[in-house]
């Protein structure tokens, strides 16, 4: 290749997922896709998302340009793109694992990749595929099927079929596995100080599955495995990805990092050089998140070029990154429909709720909704249980703000209904929680995040999510029980 040719530049842009702001496309995206770019991934903390029919139109225009990868981090449950404004109508995985019926998260995933193809998305990133093991962990959570390995295994292999049953390509995360850190890679790099044989039997088990199921892409994690990666996270690792993932586990398909503008690598080497690193470790297409406007991805191009030109990137490389792109386009076209299932969310998340205790009648029911914080993840999201319980009011309160007594006066002769999300990670909620519920012990706890921390109640009601189909088969169920 000379200096001149713009088929590097092409190839280059081919490995570029990226960002842009409003609901349609601007005129710079335009002409990156009709030069090449990879794609693009949709946020709806940029106002990419708005409903069906905008989202139908965006794919048109971005396709009449070119043939770009357009992808979303749809997962249901907590982590929903297409129903941020609404919650979604699917539970997320820990409600499925709570089920454990492969088939049902065989047969979500295939609606959901359903509604994601008629409006022209063409790459899920999703399933997560983290086995979570920590409790505490920041970013996971409910977001894994949960903490056994051989469960992950099976949910995340079906959750592939289903996704590309419906012509949608699945991208397994976060590999070699984000379920064991206690530190969120959108803020810092973490650290996952286990043994290789550890690593194989447990991270890995879930991403063989994956492999085994035709996974059209993996996504890389953030994470440092001193055992594998030494001192370098695996989106930027040659041991993780092309040792691991290409030779031993025997994975051919496209390999996309996790986003590049995450602290864990912006904040080490920066996104420049963390999209050439990654091209070198073996990755496919680099996603540079949500926030990089049209000068770094030019940027970033010129990177991987100047890369290239200067022998450190071998041309050769770079065009095994870019025919993998080209070739998630191949499949699609090869790939099955399928139809969506408009019940099949609310069936799953009624069979996911658990029960401990016998819940009290209703009462002009009070609902305490105590707030914690959002992840990076699924950032602000609409949750609880009041507005499926005829006859209730809703109180949103912080934990650091609020009086318990003005609480207590509310609910007096009421029903006192006290809904959370992973109590276990927050202490002021515990406190609030005990605070109430040592006054009035007749109080139902709804738990929306993972029942770790369980407190002394008359009944308590557990979702494994924060969906809009969790919050409606709780309200159901306690309905049910008023009756």
């Amino acid at each position: 290749m000379t200096p001149a040719d713009p088929t590097l530049h092409r190839m280059a842009a081919t490995t570029l997922l990226a960002p842009f702001a409003g609901p349609n496309a601007p005129g710079w995206l335009r002409e990156a896709i009709a030069d090449g770019l990879g794609g693009v991934c949709l946020f709806a903390i940029n106002g990419n998302v708005t409903d069906t029919e905008q989202l139908t139109s965006l794919s048109t225009t971005l396709n009449s340009y070119g043939q770009p990868v357009i992808a979303i981090d749809e997962e249901g449950g907590d982590v929903t793109r297409l129903a941020h404004a609404t919650g979604s109508p699917y539970p997320g995985n820990a409600a499925l694992g709570a089920i454990d019926d492969t088939e049902l998260t065989r047969a979500v995933h295939r609606s959901l990749g359903a509604e994601l193809d008629d409006v022209g998305i063409n790459l899920n990133l999703a399933p997560s595929g983290d086995v979570n093991t920590a409790t505490d962990n920041p970013v996971i959570g409910t977001r894994s099927f949960g903490s056994d390995a051989a469960l992950v295994s099976r949910h995340t292999g079906a959750a592939v079929r289903g996704l590309q049953e419906a012509g949608v390509a699945a991208c397994v995360k976060h590999f070699p596995g984000h379920g064991a850190t206690r530190q969120d890679s959108h803020h810092e790099l973490p650290t996952i100080d286990i043994s290789m044989d550890m690593l194989t039997n447990r991270e890995l088990a879930p991403f063989r599955a994956a492999v085994t199921q035709g996974a059209q892409a993996i996504m890389t994690a953030h994470v440092r495995v001193p055992a594998l990666t030494g001192a370098d996270p695996a989106t930027l690792s040659p041991a993780a990805l092309d040792g691991l993932l290409r030779e031993r586990m025997g994975y051919d398909g496209l390999i996309v990092s996790d986003a590049l503008e995450m602290q864990a690598i912006s904040d080490t080497v920066g996104v420049c050089e963390g999209a050439v690193r990654s091209l070198l470790a073996g990755a496919d297409l680099l996603c540079l998140g949500a926030v990089q406007g049209p000068d770094v991805i030019r940027a970033t191009t010129q990177a991987i070029v100047d890369a290239v030109r200067s022998g450190r990137l071998r041309a050769g490389r770079l065009e095994e990154a870019a025919s993998r792109v080209r070739r998630l386009h191949a499949w699609r076209t090869t790939a099955g429909r399928a139809a969506f299932d408009g019940s099949i969310g609310l069936t799953a998340a009624r069979q996911a709720v658990r029960v401990t205790g016998e819940p009290a009648p209703l009462r002009e029911p009070l609902v305490v909704e105590i707030q914690t914080p959002n992840s990076m993840a699924s950032g602000s999201l609409p949750w609880g249980i009041a507005a499926w319980l005829p006859g209730s009011d809703a109180a949103r309160v912080e934990p650091s703000r609020c009086t318990p007594h003005t609480l207590l006066e509310s609910a007096r002769d009421r029903s006192l209904i006290i809904a959370v999300r992973d109590a276990h990670r927050h202490k002021q909620a515990q406190d609030l929680m005990s605070t109430l519920l040592a006054a009035r012990p007749d109080a139902t706890v709804v738990e929306m995040g993972l029942p770790t921390w369980q407190p002394p109640c008359t009944a308590y009601v557990a979702t494994y999510g924060a969906a809009a189909v969790n919050g409606k088969a709780a309200a159901e169920l306690l309905t049910t029980a008023a009756r």
